[in-house]
């Protein structure tokens, strides 16, 4: 079942007679695993998407091909009158669509509010208006945190940490204060505090994962986005690769399995009444911290010849260093320890050659993937 765009779900009784979530940016990297997790375990998903940028459409397929009588699809934007009726109908709502480029988002700031705010908004109030409000996940962001400039950090050869032990230990946790900079973390900062506030005001049962950096099988990557899927297709293909910045700067990066371990161990969470208006940082912890740097000269080896590469300015917003303290979701929802990255990131250099991706990177484009993708 495909709906054209903006039409009304009504016009699909077979969906509204069937018990669905409703993941948006569906066809997208984070959306499509979660997708395919959901299907595998015998619910009936509807896949919002616009399918708006390069790779979207064959992650869909995809999900078509191995879920047809369980994937059904609403090519949609999420500021759109179908997207709002699609909550409606919804018993569960993951919203991963978004404009999430740090780039797109200086170039075009009223659309990029419009898309990650209203489009939010038109999401919400469509739950709210609900007898019983379904629970609703939202994906935001690290750049919720800024860029962090106050924290103090050592470099070495290849990266750079915290002078605080703590945070060394630890990570970002949860406390850290807002900071929003850039268009881009104002307007994900905007909805992730909207999306919050519907819990204490209008009782949706609510909750916010701040993203780290995701990676895994159907990324597809671009400079503004998916920077590790970016890395390893353009190492495979011999292009060189241009880092901002001076390449030690650090993230935790999570594989996308365990980001969706998170996701629907929420939803269960919520459905049985716990974590409603709780926020929560995912990303790989202090266990899977790397710099650019190791990443490269760790896909040095798996590909085995070297990487050319050319550096350019800090952009703005950069985060030096970024790890998430995953201990509140850890213990919230008894998650177990993610994936070693070394492993995660063979594992996507096999998924990029055995699917052979697009000839070139395409910029991103509005409202269809996922928050979890920027690049550092």
């Amino acid at each position: 079942m495909r709906a054209a765009r903006g039409s009304p779900l009504v016009a699909s009784p077979a969906l509204r007679r069937t018990r669905y979530l409703l993941v948006t940016g569906g066809a997208g990297f984070i959306g499509c695993n979660l997708a395919d997790r959901l299907a595998r375990e015998g619910e009936h998903v509807l896949v919002l998407d616009s399918l708006g940028r390069a790779g979207v459409e064959r992650n869909l397929s995809w999900l078509k091909r191995r879920h047809p009588s369980r994937v059904a699809e609403l090519v949609a934007d999420v500021r759109e009158a179908a997207a709002a009726e699609a909550v409606a109908g919804a018993a569960g709502v993951f919203h991963l669509a978004a404009q999430v480029a740090v780039t797109t988002s200086i170039a075009d700031p009223a659309e990029d509010l419009d898309v990650n705010v209203r489009g939010t908004l038109n999401l919400l109030d469509a739950a709210r208006r609900r007898s019983h409000p379904p629970p609703f996940i939202f994906a935001s962001t690290n750049k919720v945190y800024g860029n962090l400039a106050d924290i103090d950090l050592e470099p070495d050869v290849d990266s750079v940490q915290p002078v605080d032990p703590q945070i060394r230990r630890f990570g970002i946790g949860e406390h850290r204060p807002l900071a929003f900079h850039t268009p881009y973390g104002c307007s994900k900062g905007a909805a992730d505090q909207y999306v919050l506030d519907y819990a204490r005001t209008y009782g949706v049962p609510s909750a916010v994962l701040r993203m780290s950096c995701t990676y895994g099988p159907h990324q597809h990557g671009s400079e503004d986005q998916g920077w590790i899927a970016h890395f390893i297709e353009r190492a495979r293909r011999g292009e060189p690769i241009t880092i901002y910045g001076d390449g030690r700067q650090v993230r935790d990066v999570l594989y996308v399995e365990d980001a969706v371990e998170a996701y629907v161990r929420l939803l269960r969470q919520i459905g049985c009444g716990n974590r409603a208006g709780h926020v929560f940082n995912l990303g790989g912890g202090p266990g899977n911290v790397v710099s650019l740097r190791q990443m490269l000269r760790e896909i040095e080896e798996l590909l085995g010849h070297r990487i050319e590469l050319t550096y350019a300015e800090w952009r703005p917003g950069d985060q030096r260093y970024y790890v998430s303290d995953t201990r509140r979701i850890t213990n919230a929802l008894a998650l177990a320890p993610p994936r070693p990255w070394r492993q995660g990131l063979r594992l996507l250099a096999e998924w990029a050659n055995q699917s052979a991706g697009p000839a070139s990177p395409e910029p991103a484009l509005l409202g269809v993937q996922t928050p979890a993708e920027s690049t550092p």
